[in-house]
This record gives structure tokens, C-alpha cells and sequence, in this order.
């Protein structure tokens, strides 16, 4: 294979302004710096001290905490980028990373846009719409409404037709918003509402669509890179049903369910979506896999995953400098038959939340140490002194894995694990442990639905295990 970290011609891209904060912000000047293109980073009052700041070579505040005010806020973004004299935006992930106007606009302005182009991003933005589209490219998609619900009388008709139980989506939905489970008719009227009102507050766009609900499913979703010059890959499947509330928790690479011809079938799915929308750069292929090994298409992420660190440890490429890479013009250095994948990876998303309650806790970290070690990777923007701010997405790090195989893997994880220390805040790293030393977990018979024997508000019942061996019911 090529080497995909040779270094790119300084006429491609000088300066790259970063549209982001927090780890992935970080991990975006990692691959600049060694690239040698210069940062830009735009901050909020409240990321003022933030370590993104202080690593980037330039840095802008473009607004107030709040997010509407600063990291959603297009034209002081804009604005940053032609005062400092940045050619390219790297979006991140969250925030405006998916937001078609935004990649038009930056078109307009000479910025190129290190994403899609706009037509993907709003086709595939549309829930609704990418289901069709993955229909007429021959992947399965889960049964559901044809197109927007008009109204609550036609969600009711549609789930009648189905069949309970049911599940509500935001169409400009993602990361578990505007989502509502519907189990019989008498629900259907008050999830409607709730969820719509969600989606208005998250999206700004109120439409819902519906899907028969898949009990306990795995969440298996496909990286895929494609560059303007008609090359296309997928690099692999990250498992994520370790998930609360269809916040992920843990994923890893490769899956357990998977055997190599439901791999293969998958991965060809995957591409085939992507080419039906002309797809370049880095996008995430998604799908859930029922109890039968049938698998449906349930949406596409146009952007770079907060879990990519799983497959560039099996892997052993930069998804980061792929990216820019593409966005430069240049072709992928590589073809599907020289992908190669390697050993077993895990990542688990250290939250600033109660690990019971999973109640968000923003505040100062007063000490704060991460593993190291063979195989063991940490991706954080986070340090002694700083603080978790209360306006942002409550995730403090990611503790990544790498090891021959998954019975590996989890020991170091668990290793790792125990080396962390994060003081001055709650978080969830207790959670992680009775994840790991769960027998279902270590035998990998998984499934979405595994959380709710640690959620208090799906399970009234938890069994926690006490130091002496004891069992205590919650």
C-alpha cells in the first residue's frame, strides 16, 4: 500500500480555520502540525482557557457560551476565516458539520469546505429522503412511512398498518433527538408532539417520519472515503449498540456478529448508497442488523464520527489527513484490496455525568490523569484546572484501545481504565467497569437494548455488584 501520511504540497492548503472546540478540534491541529499547515481556532467566552486555543496557531472568540451565539453562528465563523487569512474549514463533528447552507456559503467565500458537498449534505440530511435513496440504490431499509408524516392521524394510520411498536424520528434528526418510541395507539398522540417540539429545538425543523422498531437490534455502522475522482472504499464496521437512549457509549472494531460474507455484504451496501448521492470525504454508512442477520439502512453521517479513533486503530490510518487530503484534490492513496485490518480496538466516551442518574456534571477538574501504555490512546481536550463548561456536549475524553484480538482488548481496556483519574466532577467511568466485567459484554451478546439494565428509568430493578460480593437491589 501507498503511504497515506506523505506530506501534502504546501500549495494546497496553508491555513485551515477549525469550526469546532473541544478533542476534536485537538485532533485536527495533531494532523495539521505534522502536515505543516497552519490553525485557526474559533472559541467562545467560554472556551477561552481551552487547550484547542492554546495549540492552534491563530486563534478567534467569535461569540458568547452559548452555542447559537459562537459555534453555530455562520457569519462570525466566516468572519474569523477571512481575517486570518484561511483557505480551507474543517467542521468536526456536531455543530455545523452537516449543515448544507454552511458548505455553500464557505463555496461562495473561496473556503473550502473539508466535507461533503452541499447536494450530499442536505440529501442525506433528510432522513426521510436518504431512505429513499438507499431503497432505490437495492439496500434494505427498515419498513416505515413514504416520506413526512403530515399529521398524527397519519403516523397513526402508518403504525396501525405496521403494526406497534413503532419509532418516531426527526427527519433533520441525529445523536438521539426528536426519537420516540411509540409501543400501542393510545402513546401515539403525546410522543408526536414531543417529539416534533424536540426536533424544532435541536434542528429547527419540526417534521417527524416513522419506522417499525427493531427489538434489540445490533447497531453496526461502515466508515466509508471517497475522493472527487470516483475512488470509493469502506474501511471496516464499528459495532455501537452499547448505547443509552441512542447516545453511544462504547464501540468497538471489528464486530462479533459479523462473519466475513455478512461483511462483505454490508460493506457493498454501504458503497453503493454513497455512490448513489456522488458522496466525497470521510461519511459514515449506518445500519441496524436484526436477531436473523437481515440488515437495514438507518441513516448516513455526513461527517467525520466522534468513535473514528476504532478504526484508525485497526486500520492504521489517519482518517483526519484523508480527509484534508480529498478535500485538496488529490485521490485516495489506496484501493479497497489493500485496506488491511488488524487486531481489535475498543473506544468508551468518558462523560462528565452521575454514572446512576446520567445526569449531566459541568464544573472545575481539579485532577485529572490518563493511561498510557502499550496499545492505549486517549483523545481529550481536557486537563487539571480546566473546566467542563455547561453548554456544551458533556463528553470529556476517549479512552482507546488496541490489542490482537477482543478478549485482549477488553483486559486493556479494563487496565486502562483503572489508571484514569478524573477528580472535582462526577463522571461515568464507574459505569464503563460494570460494563466490561458484564458476562453478556465479554461474550459479545450485545444488543441495543443492553443499557437499560444500568438505566434507572428504563429498569426499576439493578443489580451492582459490592466490593464483598454482595448483591444489592436498587
Amino acid at each position: 500500500m501507498t503511504s497515506v501520511f506523505s506530506v501534502l504540497k504546501k500549495d494546497m492548503f496553508e491555513k485551515i480555520l477549525i469550526a469546532n472546540r473541544g478533542e476534536i478540534a485537538l485532533r485536527i491541529i495533531l494532523t495539521c502540525k505534522e502536515l505543516g499547515i497552519r490553525t485557526v481556532a474559533v472559541y467562545s467566552e467560554a472556551d477561552r482557557n481551552s487547550l484547542h486555543v492554546r495549540f492552534a496557531d491563530e486563534d478567534v472568540c467569535i461569540g458568547p457560551p452559548e452555542s447559537t451565539g459562537s459555534y453555530l453562528n455562520i457569519p462570525n465563523i466566516i468572519s474569523a476565516a477571512e481575517i486570518t487569512g484561511a483557505d480551507a474549514v474543517h467542521p468536526g463533528y456536531g455543530f455545523l458539520s452537516e449543515n448544507a447552507n454552511f458548505a455553500e456559503i464557505c463555496e461562495t467565500c473561496n473556503l473550502k469546505f473539508i466535507g461533503p458537498r452541499p447536494n450530499a449534505l442536505r440529501l442525506m440530511g433528510d432522513k426521510s429522503e436518504a431512505r429513499r435513496i438507499a431503497r432505490e440504490a437495492g439496500v434494505p431499509i427498515i419498513p416505515g412511512s413514504d416520506g413526512v408524516l403530515t399529521s398524527e392521524d397519519h403516523g397513526l394510520q402508518v403504525a396501525e398498518d405496521l403494526g406497534f411498536p413503532v419509532i418516531l424520528k426527526a427527519v433533520a434528526g441525529g445523536g438521539g433527538r426528536g426519537m420516540r418510541v411509540v409501543e400501542n395507539s393510545s402513546e401515539l398522540s403525546t410522543a408526536f408532539r414531543m417529539a416534533q417540539r424536540e426536533a424544532a429545538g435541536a434542528f429547527g425543523v419540526p417534521e417527524l417520519y416513522l419506522e417499525k422498531y427493531l427489538d434489540r437490534p445490533r447497531h453496526i455502522e461502515f466508515q466509508i472515503l471517497a475522493d472527487e475522482h470516483g475512488n470509493l472504499v469502506h474501511l471496516g464496521e464499528r459495532e455501537c449498540s452499547i448505547q443509552r437512549r441512542h447516545q453511544k457509549i462504547i464501540e468497538e472494531s471489528p464486530s462479533t456478529r459479523l462473519d466475513e460474507d455478512l461483511r462483505t455484504r454490508m460493506g457493498e451496501a454501504a458503497l453503493r448508497v454513497a455512490r448513489a448521492v456522488d458522496y466525497v470525504n470521510a461519511g459514515t454508512i449506518e445500519f441496524l442488523v436484526d436477531s436473523s442477520g437481515k440488515f437495514y439502512f438507518l441513516e448516513m453521517n455526513t461527517r467525520i464520527q466522534v468513535e473514528h479513533p476504532v478504526t484508525e486503530m485497526v486500520t492504521g490510518l489517519d482518517l483526519l489527513y484523508l480527509q484534508i487530503r480529498v478535500a485538496g484534490g488529490r485521490e485516495l492513496p489506496f484501493r479497497q484490496e489493500d485496506v488491511l485490518f488488524r487486531g481489535h480496538a475498543i473506544e468508551c466516551r468518558i462523560n462528565a455525568e452521575d454514572a446512576v442518574t446520567f445526569q449531566p456534571c459541568p464544573g472545575k477538574i481539579t485532577a485529572f490523569h490518563v493511561p498510557g501504555g502499550p496499545g492505549v490512546r486517549v483523545d481529550t481536550a481536557a486537563y487539571a484546572e480546566g473546566v467542563i463548561p455547561r453548554y456544551y456536549d458533556s463528553m470529556i475524553a476517549k479512552v482507546i484501545v488496541h490489542a490482537p484480538h477482543r478478549k485482549a482488548a477488553v483486559s486493556r481496556m479494563k487496565r486502562a481504565l483503572d489508571m484514569m483519574i478524573v477528580e472535582g466532577i462526577k463522571t461515568n467511568l464507574s459505569l464503563h467497569k460494570k460494563v466490561l466485567d458484564d458476562e453478556d459484554f465479554i461474550r459479545g451478546n450485545i444488543d441495543t437494548g443492553f443499557m437499560k439494565r444500568y438505566d434507572p428509568k428504563e429498569r426499576r430493578t439493578l443489580i451492582f455488584s459490592e466490593p464483598a460480593g454482595v448483591s444489592r437491589v436498587l
